[in-house]
């Protein structure tokens, strides 16, 4: 990662960390966006100092950034971390104006997630073998991501104190430190008791708090666990190109379906903004649309006369 010049930056990443508390992973995000921007500044716009820079100079920036083939949702984000730059810059009176303060983003892509069906998602389950301790594990994994909608870093953070199985719930750390409790299904529960009771010691014979471990008694990676789940759906027959967060909006885009508010799924989910959680809406209105192409007596019938002229 390149040296930070502007000391600024550091300020910044501060206030990120203890005002705005957010994720480890969202900081680490701002702080490499801003340190490109730095230098793309320090390189080609000469500058030494934040007073310097200009509208004009960020949009040289946006524009180079289009010109290396960057993706909206790519550029987007680095967009949004200069904005929360100079607002920072401005609020703590270090500049006297916010030059970004005007700057627009691009026109977001309107991309449903992949989810899986009910169905799909049973397949997956009832295909792993529970006659290991590693398939008890990855049973046990897959039953809570469905059954509660984590984030594949929440599953992973997971203690063993956070699982409170007799009153069906867990607490889960999520984005910004924020705490939340999930309610557990009861096929979460089954498998989450027989991989504790007869696997999780034998994964791990070191002493842990971690709920899951990998085959080497370690904590679980992010890779090896999204490789896991897109082998599972291929060995499934299932050719929807998935990863670990497509369990997580399967289980938002079923509870709508099956008549939960919109309300319930954003506690559940963490969401902040309601408006995060609206996609899902999106997404059950295209199935609901799909399922009755396929289901419906009169789109049948049509279908078939269609296919004889």
């Amino acid at each position: 990662m390149s040296e930070i010049i502007f000391y600024e930056i550091t300020d910044f990443i501060y206030f990120l960390e203890d005002e705005k508390r957010l994720s480890r992973n969202t900081i680490l995000a701002y702080k490499t966006d801003i340190l490109e921007y730095q230098d793309f500044l320090i390189k080609y716009q000469k500058i030494n100092d934040v007073s310097e820079i200009t509208k004009d100079m960020i949009i040289k920036y946006i524009t180079s950034l289009k010109r290396k083939s960057f993706s909206k949702t790519t550029i987007t984000r680095k967009i949004i971390a200069i904005k929360s730059f100079h607002k920072f810059l401005f609020s703590e009176q270090i500049l006297k104006e916010n030059v970004a303060y005007y700057l627009e983003l691009p026109k977001k892509e309107e991309k449903l997630p992949t989810v899986l069906s009910e169905d799909e998602i049973s397949k997956m389950i009832n295909s792993i073998d529970t006659t290991t301790f590693i398939g008890k594990r990855n049973r046990a994994m897959l039953e809570l991501l469905y059954s509660s909608g984590l984030r594949i870093s929440e599953l992973l953070n997971l203690k063993i104190g956070d699982i409170h199985m007799n009153e069906r719930y867990l607490n889960v750390i999520g984005k910004g430190d924020k705490e939340r409790i999930i309610p557990i299904g009861e096929m979460a529960i089954v498998a989450l008791r027989d991989y504790i009771e007869n696997a999780r010691s034998q994964i791990s014979k070191k002493p842990g708090s971690l709920l899951f471990y990998n085959y080497q008694g370690n904590k679980m990676s992010r890779q090896g666990f999204f490789k896991y789940i897109k082998q599972l759906a291929k060995d499934c027959g299932i050719e929807k190109e998935i990863s670990p967060h497509t369990i997580r909006h399967s289980f938002a885009t079923h509870l709508l379906a099956n008549g939960a508010s919109l309300r319930i799924v954003q506690e559940l989910l963490g969401h902040e903004d309601i408006s995060t959680t609206q996609i899902y809406t999106h997404i059950d209105k295209s199935h609901l649309k799909e399922m009755y192409g396929h289901t419906h007596p009169l789109q049948k019938k049509e279908g078939k006369e269609d296919n004889e002229i």
